[in-house]
């Protein structure tokens, strides 16, 4: 009954407090902004601290000994609830234990068919390859550079690469982020991420081979902010004059480039800026494209220069670049900072919210399947240690270390792997910024003694306000330095401390928790925990003994360091679990020892510098001796000590730098395919027929496509480095054969060419240089619920637009181009009233050609669109799994899927659904290609009677971002019509710069599409946003109005 004497006070307590636990606005969740709330306090102490068993007891004998006083009453009432809180507890572990079993069942059963598919024997490769060499996965292993074995390789790498003038661009999109006195723990968005990605562009824009350096955030103009935060752009100047001797340009360096995206005067936390992310990518491909062109103008010799890499940190920015990535076809880099499927599962096991209290709350599954898609698209994923790797990264389905490892194998005797690739995983601890530190060497009491004696050179403030704190400030000071969280263990440190008679003599504990002006003002978490904390100084009666100031600045922090440092002192960091440990390599730039917790990244960090003592965050006892051995041990002390100075440069930015340019070497170079032509990307000023017809032979692969079936022409133009001959040949044979069946057997290499010039010739040269003169462009993206619903809606779109010859139009659809032909065809409309066709959901562009308009109706496949998407097709592979799904779903409820190749494509794999109900969601047959390493995009379509499955970055969204990047299509003056719903792809056609008309009505049968998604619509959707309008209908007046709302049309 030892449990229930506690439960009984603090029952006790929460009583005296007050009815805060009975009223229905009051939370129990202790993560609550607002006042300290002392009940919840005590709620959560008895719902995390005791069984469930002894709740039900004490809430039996509330019953048993119930009277009429109200207290009673609130005594008995209070027990039944907080005891019903714990069983919730239990049965959502309860839960969570059942939905890890069945994702390990399935990894497995994921794991045995990829196997299968790979059949030959891996067991060479299989013993012991390190994570961190993991190499692109593919077909073929062609065209790619060779492994990083050694430091010798990785330093010639480096070197090779100072001759170079690269390109890098940063995304980093929450938080305020500046170069200079940056406002760190302002809020929880505001935090070592942004000092990290600040300190890393401007290491980069030091390093030779790197000509610029851009760092894109958002723009925030909001009141409560600086105004610094509203600057479009601003330079990082180097910490060093060593970036001096490098040539030095006119756009040359690191800059922070603020794109504005979101709301235009309001500063919102992380959660909220899902909806927005469409937004910046639009914007952010306007600044590349832009900057590219600079740069090619000062360096490239006239062609424009790319990014050798896009690199997204957190699951935001990590979305953002894979769009980037594929709407400019260049290497993506990802580093995850954070996981959100570790944070959803330290959040279910405290039990205090249910998985969808938790999504409403962190938006966590968007981030989530962010999180997949940056691990789809990723060339390399960068992480601070390898316990990120083997514990977190394994926690998603689209990575695994076992099937890794059997890719890599595969790789490695250059055997295929079917269509499976896995991103590299590769750890580069962060850097540190040195140039401000400087360790005091020789005796540290001579030094306080000269300071003091030397009114010259005062002490910092910050040693004074630590000071006053102890009776003794000369003892050697333990550091801490951590936010007063939970999962810092700041209570078990000073425990610890307390407990251990012979440490409480020989040293001081100073405890840097962040700032604070009133505690009831914290959140509540934070307030828990400083009470906790103070009210152990008080039972161990340390007065005099601990510090623990209320406020710091961010430029005192080295001051504090150097203060323990001084007093021959050490730094811990106790935490259950440390990702990475920076405070760590920074206490080791100023001469101090560490004790750090065995759990994470201090391992990493440990083995390298070899300058303290690893503990067990549990053992309260282990960390005492730990501290004890390490300030009693003079000899130890200094070892330490010296350790960490002579291998801190092994941290530095320099080394960061040097490893990080060496594995962006590593990717295969990828940009757009057309810039190997002798003709620049854009021509937006002259609209005649010769530079129109320029364009039209820079179309790589172009292929003339008859609808009559009575021939095909094709032209081979510009051959990509990394596929021979007889690569393009078949891929050519295989776009004619797939996409419309037109032609009866391969026509061969010499007949097409003999057919080139005649095709180039009598191409219409206006039609695509015509599109970026358009004033407007209509993207008619509106998916019916009956296919035989859009010629009508077509037509009343094209009445609105009247007569204007600045108005051209692109359909944007499902179909494939034979059932777009056949629908415009029954609705007598010409497809010379297009400029463009995206069809199969975004795998395929089209452009309507003809020898004059009374010809025969021809349509001309982009093949730069074709190459642009096909990075990580999984081709074959992918298509063969597809088919065993197909065939598993038709054995348990017969006949419902069959492929339709007469609707397929290279890349695009179409299968007919006869009932949508049989079928599972698309969330699970997307989670079960990413378990075997196969990346692709799936669309349900029809309201999903079809399904589509295109490579993982294309959709109908990427295909207009596409038409900006190649024809100089603007994307403010595009238009999108779409329904009120539409297929699983829906959301990306509403965000973005671009203008939407939603036609009211039209698309509702494919929201059970949409029912059992892995996040809801509505936590992705800028409804607010004033370039959204919904049309009453699809008549011309609605529309008309529609467009008035948005400006397109005046009057």
């Amino acid at each position: 009954m030892a449990g229930n004497d506690w439960i009984n006070s603090y029952l006790e307590a929460i009583l005296d407090v007050g009815p805060g636990i009975d009223d229905a606005k009051s939370s129990l969740l202790l993560r609550e902004r607002g006042h300290f709330s002392p009940t919840r306090y005590f709620v959560e102490e008895v719902i995390t601290g005791f069984d469930e068993t002894d709740l039900h007891r004490s809430w039996v004998r509330a019953a048993a000994t119930r009277g009429p006083k109200e207290r009673n009453t609130r005594l008995e009432n209070m027990c039944w609830r907080i005891w019903n809180l714990a069983r919730k507890k239990k049965q959502l572990e309860g839960e969570e234990a059942q939905r890890k079993a069945k994702r390990r069942l399935e990894r497995e059963r994921g794991r045995r068919e990829a196997t299968a598919d790979m059949s030959e024997d891996l067991s060479e490769g299989e013993k012991g390859d390190l994570a961190g060499d993991v190499s692109a996965h593919g077909d073929s292993v062609k065209g790619r550079m060779p492994r990083i074995n050694s430091v010798d390789a990785m330093e010639s790498l480096a070197n090779q690469l100072k001759e170079k003038k690269l390109y890098i661009v940063l995304i980093s999109l929450h938080g305020l982020i500046r170069g200079e006195n940056m406002e760190l723990g302002r809020d929880s968005d505001t935090g070592g991420q942004v000092k990290y990605v600040v300190e890393l562009a401007r290491a980069l824009g030091s390093m030779p081979g790197v000509y610029r350096v851009d760092l894109l955030t958002r723009q925030v103009s909001a009141p409560d902010v600086d105004w610094s935060y509203a600057e479009p752009t601003e330079m990082l100047s180097p910490r060093t004059t060593e970036s001096s001797m490098q040539e030095l340009g006119e756009s040359s360096g690191a800059y922070i480039i603020r794109i504005p995206f979101g709301p235009k005067d309001k500063y919102i936390p992380k959660e909220l800026l899902w909806p927005h992310i469409p937004e910046f990518v639009d914007c952010a491909l306007c600044h590349i494209r832009q900057m590219s062109k600079v740069l090619g103008e000062q360096i490239g010799g006239g062609q424009p220069v790319w990014p050798v890499a896009i690199h997204g940190h957190y699951a935001d920015a990590g979305d953002s670049a894979a769009l980037l990535s594929g709407a400019l076809n260049v290497p993506m880099l990802f580093t995850g900072h954070s996981l959100g499927r570790d944070k959803l599962e330290q959040l279910l096991k405290q039990g205090r919210q249910s998985r969808e209290e938790v999504n409403a709350t962190y938006k966590i599954m968007r981030r989530i399947e962010a999180e997949e898609l940056s691990l789809d698209a990723s060339e390399i994923v960068i992480t601070s240690t390898r316990q990120e790797i083997e514990e977190q990264w394994r926690l998603y389905d689209g990575f695994d270390p076992v099937l890794e490892r059997k890719l890599r194998a595969r790789i490695k005797r250059g055997v295929s792997c079917h269509g499976r690739f896995m991103p590299r995983m590769v750890v580069i601890p962060p850097g540190m910024e040195f140039h401000h530190v400087v360790p005091h060497d020789g005796d540290m009491d001579g030094d306080f003694e000269r300071n003091e004696e030397n009114p010259t050179s005062p002490d910092p403030p910050i040693w004074s306000e630590i000071m006053r704190f102890f009776s003794n400030p000369r003892k050697p000071m333990i550091l801490a330095l951590a936010r007063p969280d939970p999962k810092k263990n700041i209570t078990t440190l000073v425990k610890a401390f307390g407990e251990c008679r012979p440490l409480r003599e020989l040293a001081n504990l100073t405890l840097i928790m962040g700032n604070r002006d009133n505690i009831d003002e914290m959140s509540t978490t934070n307030a828990s925990v400083l009470l906790s904390i103070l009210k152990l100084i008080d039972k161990y009666d340390l007065y005099g003994q601990v510090a623990y100031p209320k406020h710091h600045k961010q430029h005192e922090v080295p001051d504090i360091y150097r203060l323990a440092a001084k007093t021959k002192g050490v730094f811990i960091n106790p935490a259950f679990i440390e990702p990475f440990g920076l405070t760590l390599i920074e206490a080791a730039a100023h001469g101090l020892p560490i004790v750090a917790t065995k759990n994470g990244g201090p391992v990493d960090i440990h083995r390298v510098l070899d300058n303290g003592l690893l503990v067990d965050p549990h053992d309260q006892q282990s960390i005492a001796d730990a501290l004890l051995k390490l300030v009693s041990d003079k000899h130890l002390w200094a070892r330490c000590r010296q350790n960490g100075l002579k291998n801190i440069h092994l941290f530095s930015w320099p080394e960061h730098c040097k490893t990080y340019l060496s594995r962006v070497a590593m990717c295969k170079p990828r940009q757009p395919r057309w810039q190997r032509s002798d003709v620049g990307f854009e021509n937006s000023e002259s609209n005649s027929p010769g530079d129109s017809l320029r364009d039209i032979q820079d179309l790589s692969l172009n292929l003339k496509l008859s609808l009559d079936g009575e021939k095909i022409e094709g032209t081979g133009t510009a051959l990509d480095n990394s596929l021979d001959i007889d690569d393009l040949v078949d891929r050519k044979s295989n776009l004619e054969n797939a996409v419309l069946k037109l032609s009866k057997g391969a026509v061969g290499g010499v007949e097409k060419a003999s057919l080139v010039e005649k095709a180039d010739q009598n191409v219409d040269g206006s039609k695509f240089p015509t599109m970026r003169m358009r004033k407007y462009i209509f993207v008619i993206a509106v998916d019916c619920d009956s296919v035989s619903d859009i010629p009508k809606i077509v037509r009343s779109i094209m009445e609105a637009a009247g007569k204007r010859n600045s108005v051209g139009f692109i359909l944007s659809t499902s179909l494939s181009i034979s059932e777009v032909h056949t629908l415009l065809v029954s609705g007598s409309i010409s497809p010379w009233g297009f400029d463009a066709f995206i069809c199969n959901g975004g795998s395929d562009v089209y452009y309507p050609s003809s020898s004059s308009e009374e010809g025969p109706e021809t349509f001309m496949v982009d093949l730069d669109y074709q190459s642009h998407i096909e990075y990580r097709w999984g081709g074959e592979g992918l298509r063969k799994t597809l088919v065993r799904w197909a065939a598993s779903v038709n054995k348990k409820n017969g006949q419902t899927v069959e492929e339709d190749e007469s609707l397929s494509t290279p890349n695009c794999y179409a299968f007919r659904v006869k009932d949508p109900d049989l079928i599972p969601p698309v969330k699970e047959l997307r989670k079960l290609m990413r378990i075997q390493a196969l990346r692709c995009h799936i669309i349900y379509c029809q309201n999903g009677t079809r399904l589509n499955v295109i490579p993982v970055l294309a959709s109908r969204a990427q295909a207009l971002r596409y038409l900006y990047i190649r024809w100089g299509m603007e994307l403010s003056n595009v238009v999108v019509f779409t329904g009120e719903c539409g297929d699983t792809d829906y959301e990306g056609l509403l965000g973005g710069v671009h203008k939407t008309v939603i036609l009211k009505g039209i698309g509702n049968n494919s929201l059970k599409l949409h029912s059992n998604r892995t996040y809801p619509l509505e936590h992705v959707l800028p409804f607010d946003n004033p370039s959204i309008v919904q049309a009453e209908g699809c008549c011309n007046e609605d529309l008309t109005a529609s467009l008035r709302k948005l400006g397109v049309i005046k009057g």
